[in-house]
């Protein structure tokens, strides 16, 4: 019998989850949670073989719950659900020591296949998502660049960027500028979404 806790900020979707995974034989449902917060002692106490934990999870998201998880019980197995996977999601729930990342949109068989096989200590991932992870280019941004754009995501302006990483407001919109030609983005904004989905950020 695999244990399995489920944590999804959604009802509709954690209870969903739960009753299509419950009604194999072979898999129960020990936990399940509606925030991050609770993971890893929750996990401490009811020791699941697995988790399933969603991207979008309050109170530390999916990713850094997976890391929480892998530092505090690596016994546990994690696989991550995503309602819009990327590429660069994938990248970022491997590096965060996942075992498994589908979308929701898989159907419960899938899903609890993906759970036998982390609990087996395989990975499980999307064939589509996983090809599309490998071709996605090598990060063309230098460190600086980064710290730049990473600041120009939380909406900062130029003048803030610069003053908080110690440039000159012309260094900073140049920058600026080669983020946007290396990445082909039409501004700022998309410089951060081509980013982000390809797991550079």
């Amino acid at each position: 019998m695999i244990g399995i806790l489920v944590a999804e900020q959604l009802p509709l979707v954690r209870i969903g989850l739960v009753a299509s995974l419950e009604r194999a034989a072979d898999l129960k449902v020990v936990a399940d949670l509606d925030d991050g917060e609770d993971v890893v002692s929750a996990t401490l106490r009811h020791e699941p073989d697995a988790a399933i934990i969603g991207l979008d999870l309050p109170g530390g998201d999916g990713l850094r719950t997976a890391l929480r998880l892998h530092e505090r019980a690596p016994g546990c197995r994690v696989l991550i659900l995503s309602r819009h996977p990327t590429p660069g999601q994938v990248r970022r729930a491997f590096a965060a020591h996942a075992l498994g990342f589908m979308s929701l949109e898989a159907g419960p068989e899938e899903i609890a296949d993906g759970v036998r096989r982390i609990a087996a200590g395989h990975r499980t991932v999307d064939s589509d998502l996983a090809v599309a992870a490998l071709e996605t280019a090598e990060n063309p941004l230098t460190p600086r660049e980064l710290d730049v754009l990473r600041l120009a995501a939380r909406g900062a302006r130029s003048n803030e960027i610069a003053e908080q990483l110690f440039l000159s407001v012309g260094t900073v919109r140049n920058h600026l500028s080669r983020i946007m030609c290396k990445t082909q983005a039409r501004n700022r904004l998309d410089a951060v979404r081509i980013a982000d989905d390809s797991g550079w950020l």
